[in-house]
């Protein structure tokens, strides 16, 4: 079988780039082996991807929002029965999923997947250097190719080193030179040397397609440095416990993805929580772009910006922002000349017809692909019944990671889940 694009050798400065970025230099081998895994699905659960060990989940867990965002965006919960398919659609869910992360990292329409044979890939005990003394790389030039190849090779998926080829993918079809204009420090690897687990970067290439460091939107300017955030809503999302430890902010691009399935990060691991709840998520609307645009004039989280700000806002919100007009909004809006404007009197000057509210009751499943951390070890979604209670005071529960990281979104979220067992976010 012939597969679409052409075949060659991987060139030496080409692959000890893509192995420097990744893994940086003195590679612990029992941190490769953990990443030596196929992409595999659960016999629990058809559509799951299991894990093995720690590691991988920065490939894996994106990889299983993108197949669930197909699946939420195709299916029928209530008449389809989703949880049960057979190998061929497990094939296609892959396939889609693996596309559109890859076609997300690339700007053109060039694209490099990296391989090695079926006959190399069986063989016991690869070392390091073994595994990438035998890897190739197959061109294509749309991914119309890219999707065609993966179906005639879906093996390389399946294989002991599918995970790591995608990633290399990614990497080479993305280009070295990009990479470096987004990755805020390039000498330190998207691997952790240590104890293996994918940096920010890494997740945020996975998710988003570009591998800045940060989480929050847009640039950031912390004392001259200008720091890469979020440049546009997400398909999938991301929440993380880190947050409500105060190590970052998750701006409103990830928070509030197109689609309702986020990824979830801990101090050390990541899972996936989804729902068939479509209000869940949506297109920004024209008033969530204004609180967003509202936030970079307003970087502390104060609700309000100095006054002297509001034309600057206006004008980046496409609203009218000529001099005279500017003096008597700001008269309107500053009343008693305080010289600041409160978010709430913008949103009711401009955006005041009341926007559709979110279902205040709804479903989640979570997933969580590590086997040890899933009851009876049994890699299956965990499904909660959820209620949005009216007031926003949260109940923070440290010994409750998953409803501390749920409440970085849903501050007012209440949580029953099935079965009454809490799933780990470890």
């Amino acid at each position: 079988m012939t597969a679409a694009g052409s075949s060659s050798s991987i060139t030496p400065n080409v692959l000890s780039d893509i192995v420097r970025v990744c893994w940086g230099t003195n590679v612990k081998e029992d941190i490769f082996v953990r990443w030596t895994q196929g992409f595999q699905f659960s016999l629990d659960e058809p559509t799951a991807l299991v894990q093995y060990e720690g590691g991988p989940c920065a490939v894996l867990a994106p990889a299983q929002a993108f197949i669930l965002k197909y699946i939420i965006q195709n299916v029928d919960p209530v008449n389809d029965n989703w949880r049960t398919i057979e190998q061929e659609d497990q094939n296609k869910l892959l396939v889609h999923a693996v596309v559109e992360m890859l076609k997300q990292a690339v700007d053109s329409n060039t694209f490099h997947i990296v391989y090695i044979d079926a006959t190399e890939a069986s063989s016991p005990d690869y070392s390091f250097d073994q595994f990438h003394s035998q890897i190739k790389v197959q061109s294509c030039s749309s991914c119309d190719e890219v999707e065609q190849f993966y179906n005639q090779r879906i093996d390389l998926l399946y294989n002991r080193f599918g995970v790591l080829l995608f990633l290399y993918s990614v990497l080479y079809s993305k280009g070295l030179a990009r990479l470096r204009l987004e990755v805020s420090d390039i000498t330190e690897p998207l691997i952790d040397r240590e104890f293996g687990y994918g940096s920010q970067s890494l997740i945020n290439l996975m998710i988003t397609g570009r591998a800045v460091n940060y989480v929050f939107d847009h640039v950031q300017d912390i004392d001259g440095l200008q720091l890469q955030g979020i440049n546009q809503q997400s398909q999938i999302g991301f929440l993380t416990l880190l947050e409500h430890l105060r190590y970052c902010e998750v701006g409103s691009y990830l928070k509030n993805p197109i689609n309702p399935v986020w990824v979830l990060g801990s101090e050390t691991h990541l899972t996936v929580t989804f729902s068939f709840e479509k209000r869940l998520a949506c297109l920004e609307s024209s008033a969530d772009k204004a609180r967003r645009v509202f936030k970079m004039f307003d970087p502390d989280g104060n609700n309000f910006i100095a006054s002297d700000h509001l034309q600057n806002l206006l004008a980046k919100l496409d609203l009218v922002s000529d001099i005279n007009y500017v003096d008597i909004m700001r008269k309107k809006l500053d009343p008693d000349e305080l010289g600041i404007i409160l978010l709430s009197a913008f949103m009711d000057e401009f955006f005041g017809d009341p926007e559709k509210p979110p279902p205040d009751m709804f479903d989640i499943f979570h997933y969580n692909g590590l086997a040890r951390s899933n009851y009876e070890r049994k890699v299956m979604y965990r499904m909660a019944h959820c209620v949005l209670l009216e007031c926003n005071i949260n109940c923070l529960l440290e010994t409750n990671p998953m409803l501390t990281c749920l409440q970085t979104k849903w501050p007012s979220i209440e949580l029953s889940w099935v079965h009454g067992v809490t799933p780990s976010l470890n």
